[in-house]
């Protein structure tokens, strides 16, 4: 409550020797005040000054005390104002009248003060039991899991009734000698159980019972109805995404499928023509083992794919030479002289790391850059990085150096290869989504169509093998793919 007479009401009552000091010091101030006002009124109907005084103590300290003091400013009345003075006793049996009336009023009022206190602390703890009802809802109905959120709606339940301890749990228990145990139903169904401490007091024992468990029955029903409803929800996504992925993989498939297995067909089929000169029959094969590659490869990344997405893709680790994988990748790429410029510092730690998944790695990512180079040659560089300063002069940890990088503080000494094209760039809209399977960027069909996989395995079996990948672009500037992998001591 926000008025002072609120205020006067609250449940907390103060000390009572504090009451006792108030009382008689505040009948003697009354005393007081009726003496000039016996000069403008009769000294029968005075006694009505004492009544502030007897209900200001019932409201602070309770009727007990109230009473109390009433009847200390009867005799105080009749001692100091009431003929004869400084007696005990009264001369006019009318004044017998007004003093028995002034008792019973202040009774009545004494009274009426607790009734209003009494009330006051019941709608207090009714305000507290809503709140708490409201907070519950909040971290019942709206936290992601049910089972993280009844701790601490369990905590705020002991806090807000004063309980030493409290707990909510979705099992059927019984109480024992340390708790007592409140069912939650729904119905006949069992919710659940709630445990307080078995030092709690009758009065808090009945308010749960009474209160408190058919509001937590109803919030628990409620929850565990939410949380139903949104596995049904998140599973139906799941297979939403998955319908997606698999409509994205017969595309891709058929696309890619058809097109090596059309030139095949044809070249396959011109071969055999007689009519062909010696000449064209070698251009024929050729275009038969270049899509049989292609087609090779194509198959490699689906099966690449489906063992990452399985978590199937553990690597075998084995200390390697990152530039033997970088020239194993270029030479399976069958690189002509000039597409492709690489620059390896000398004297290259070894990493551990296995070989093949990243051979493949690098492979995607260096087909991937030759393909949007437009004719120019693609820069490969790769070097040690050592001792790299990992917070700023305040603790703060430093920025990153590119889309998708981990935060410096996290990064140690690592080997980093930089694959370099000079294509048309990555939006920036683009860059988070060229990881993704399936995804082109900036696809326009013709010669740089790719399948759509090759970067998301890159970067699956770079990070199988604890390191990372990621791209820096600016569009019209070229692309630049990052390897970072981490140096261990050989």
């Amino acid at each position: 409550m926000g008025s002072p007479f609120g205020l006067l009401l609250g449940t907390d009552s103060p000390s009572r020797r504090v009451g006792a000091l108030a009382a008689v010091v505040a009948v003697a101030l009354c005393t007081l005040i009726v003496y000039p006002l016996k000069h403008v009124a009769p000294v029968v109907s005075l006694s009505v000054v004492y009544l502030p005084a007897v209900l200001l103590v019932s409201i602070i300290w309770g009727p007990w005390l109230g009473f109390a003091t009433a009847l200390l400013s009867a005799a105080a009345f009749n001692f100091f104002q009431l003929p004869p003075v400084g007696r005990f006793t009264i001369a006019d049996s009318s004044n017998w009248v007004a003093l028995v009336a002034f008792v019973v009023v202040a009774g009545l009022s004494s009274s009426l003060a607790e009734l209003a206190r009494a009330r006051t602390r019941d709608a207090q703890e009714r305000r507290r039991e809503a709140d708490l009802a409201a907070e519950m809802a909040r971290l019942l109905l709206r936290g992601n899991s049910l089972a993280e959120a009844l701790p601490t709606a369990a905590a705020r339940l002991a806090q807000t009734l004063e309980l030493s301890s409290a707990a909510i749990v979705m099992d059927a228990l019984d109480g024992d000698a340390r708790s007592v145990a409140f069912p939650l139903r729904e119905g006949s169904r069992r919710l659940g159980t709630l445990l307080v401490g078995v030092d709690t007091s009758e009065s808090n024992l009945r308010r749960l019972q009474e209160r408190v468990v058919p509001a937590l029955e109803a919030l628990l029903s409620a929850a565990l109805e939410r949380e139903s409803l949104l596995g049904g929800v998140v599973e139906t996504a799941a297979l939403r995404r998955a319908d997606t992925v698999k409509t994205a993989l017969l595309r891709a498939v058929s696309h890619d499928l058809r097109s090596p297995l059309t030139a095949i067909a044809a070249a396959g089929e011109a071969v055999g023509s007689p009519s062909l000169s010696a000449h064209e029959r070698e251009e024929m094969v050729a275009v038969i083992q270049e899509e049989t590659t292609r087609l090779s490869r194509l198959v490699d990344n689906l099966l690449d794919l489906s063992r990452l997405e399985a978590g199937a893709a553990e690597p075998r680790r084995d200390w390697t030479s990152v530039e033997e994988l970088l020239r194993a990748a270029l030479a399976e790429l069958a690189a002509r002289e000039g597409e492709f410029s690489l620059s390896i510092e000398p004297a290259m730690p070894l990493v551990s790391v296995d070989p093949v998944q990243l051979e493949r790695a690098f492979v995607n990512v260096l087909e991937n850059a030759r393909r949007h180079a437009g004719g120019h040659p693609v820069s490969v560089r790769a070097r040690a990085v050592r001792s790299l300063a990992r917070v700023g002069s305040h603790g703060a940890a430093t920025a990153a150096d590119g889309a998708g990088q981990p935060p410096r503080e996290a990064r140690g000494d690592r080997v980093i290869v930089r694959i370099v094209d000079r294509g048309p760039g990555i939006p920036p809209a683009q860059l988070d989504r060229v990881f993704e399977p399936f995804y082109r960027a900036g696809a326009s069909g013709g010669e740089h169509r790719g399948s759509g996989l090759g970067l998301a395995i890159a970067r699956g079996f770079t990070e199988a093998n604890a390191g990372s990948l990621y791209v820096e672009s600016l569009p019209g500037q070229g692309a630049t793919f990052v390897f970072e992998l981490p140096l261990e001591a050989a």
